[in-house]
C-alpha cells in the first residue's frame, strides 16, 4: 500500500523528499507546499509532485490525495499546523522542536486522541540520527547484555554558525526559533543519548550566547545524571572552527565510541572496545551479526509506513517527543535557576508552558 505524502516546506523538506523517494514502493509525494513557488520547483520536479502555496491549501484541495503531512516549517508554526493537519484526519510528521512547550504537547496528544477518523492517527516527530548504523550497533549490544552497567559519557556538539546562518530571518529569536543550540543543533544528539541511556534523573547547565549577536544561546556546558546513574557530560557551541559531533560512551564492559560526522553521529563507523580484552571477539561477532540497513530519514519513513498500515505505533512516538521536550525545559530552568532540576517534571514546573522566557524569571 503507497502513502500519499504532502511536504510543507522547502527547506528541509528537500531532505525528507530523498527520504520518501528511496521507498517508491512505500511512498507517493503528491503535493509540495511552500510561500515561494521557486524554492518548491526543484522538489517538485525531482518527485512529480503537484505545486501547493500553503498547508491552507494542501489541506483544502489536495486533502482527499494525502495521507501524511509531513511539518517542514519553522518551529513556531509547528503546533497550529499540527492541530490543522489532525483536524483534517491526517497522519502528520513534524521536524524539531515538535512544539513550544510541554503543555502545547498535552493539547497535541489531546486532539489526537479525539481524531476519530482514523483508526489510530500518527503524530511522529523527526529524530533521524537514532536510525544510523552506529547507534545501532550499540543498542544491539546493549540488548545481548555485552555493555554493562552505564557509567560515564560524554557529548560533543561543536559547529561554525555565523552571520550568513542567521540571516534567515526566523532564526536566532525566542519567538520564531524557539530557543537556540539546546533547540536546534543539540536535540539530536541529546536524543541519542536517551535513546541509548534511557531517562535522565538530573540535569545541571549553563548557557550563554558568546558567538553570535542573537536573542538565543549558541554555548553550553550540561550535566546529567540518568536515571541508571551514568554521569554525562554535553558540551555544546556554534563557535568551532569546524562541524562536528561526538558520542562517547564508558560501560563497565565495553567504551563506545562515535565518529565526527557532524550531521548524523548515529552513523557508522563508531568503534566499540570490550574492557577486558578476552571478550572483544564475542562483541567483534555480535557487532558481525548486526545487519546494515537504511538510515536517516529513509530509515524513519520505511518504519513508519510498516507502523501505519499495521496499526502500530510509530518509530518515534509523543512519548519520545514528551522526553525531548521536557529535557530542553529542564536545561533552561537549570541555567535560569543556577541550580539542579529533578526529572520528570509535574504541570506545576516553570517552564511547563514555555521555556522560552525562564531566563527572565
Amino acid at each position: 500500500m503507497r502513502l500519499r505524502v504532502a511536504i510543507v516546506g522547502a527547506g528541509i523538506g528537500a531532505a525528507h523528499l530523498d527520504g520518501y523517494l528511496a521507498h517508491p514502493e512505500l511512498f507517493e509525494v503528491v503535493t509540495i507546499a511552500d510561500l515561494d513557488r521557486k524554492r518548491a520547483a526543484p522538489l517538485t520536479r525531482r518527485s512529480g509532485a503537484a505545486y501547493s502555496p500553503s498547508l491552507e491549501d494542501t489541506l483544502g484541495h489536495a486533502a482527499p490525495d494525502v495521507d501524511i503531512v509531513d511539518i517542514c516549517l519553522p518551529p513556531q508554526l509547528h503546533k497550529a499546523a499540527i492541530l490543522a493537519c489532525l483536524a483534517a484526519g491526517k497522519h502528520v510528521v513534524c521536524e524539531k522542536p515538535l512544539v513550544g512547550s510541554l503543555r502545547d504537547l498535552d493539547d497535541i496528544e489531546a486532539a489526537a486522541a479525539n481524531v476519530n477518523q482514523l483508526a489510530m492517527p500518527v503524530v511522529t516527530p523527526v529524530f533521524q540520527y537514532r536510525f544510523g548504523q552506529g547507534i545501532g550497533q550499540l543498542l544491539h549490544l546493549i540488548d545481548r547484555d555485552l555493555a554493562g552497567r552505564p557509567l560515564v559519557a560524554t557529548l560533543e556538539t561543536h559547529w561554525n554558525r555565523g552571520a550568513d546562518y542567521y540571516a534567515v530571518p526566523w532564526r536566532g529569536k525566542w519567538e520564531t526559533e524557539l530557543g537556540g543550540a539546546i533547540v536546534s543543533h543539540a536535540i539530536h544528539i541529546h536524543d541519542l543519548l536517551l535513546r541509548a541511556l534511557g531517562p535522565a534523573r538530573q540535569v545541571q547547565a549553563k548557557l550563554a550566547t558568546a558567538v553570535n549577536p542573537i536573542d538565543v544561546e549558541d554555548c553550553a556546558a550540561i550535566i546529567f545524571e540518568m536515571a541508571s546513574g551514568a554521569l554525562v557530560t554535553s558540551s555544546i557551541t556554534l563557535g568551532s572552527a569546524d562541524d562536528r559531533s561526538r558520542l562517547r560512551f564508558c560501560f563497565s564492559d565495553l567504551t563506545a565510541e562515535s565518529g565526527t560526522e557532524p550531521y548524523n553521529p548515529g552513523t557508522s563507523p563508531w568503534t566499540f572496545t570490550a574492557r577486558a580484552p578476552a571478550a572483544q571477539a564475542e562483541i567483534d561477532a555480535v557487532l558481525a551479526s548486526h545487519r546494515p540497513h537504511a538510515e536517516g530519514f529513509a530509515r524513519q519513513f520505511e518504519l513508519l509506513h510498516a507502523a501505519i498500515t499495521d496499526g502500530r505505533p510509530p518509530p518515534v512516538t509523543l512519548a519520545d517527543a514528551r522526553a525531548s521536550l521536557e529535557l530542553i525545559t529542564a536545561i533552561y530552568q537549570a541555567d535560569a535557576t543556577d541550580r539542579a532540576i529533578t526529572l520528570p517534571l509535574d504541570r506545576s514546573t516553570p517552564g511547563y508552558d514555555g521555556w522560552m522566557h525562564l531566563s527572565e524569571t
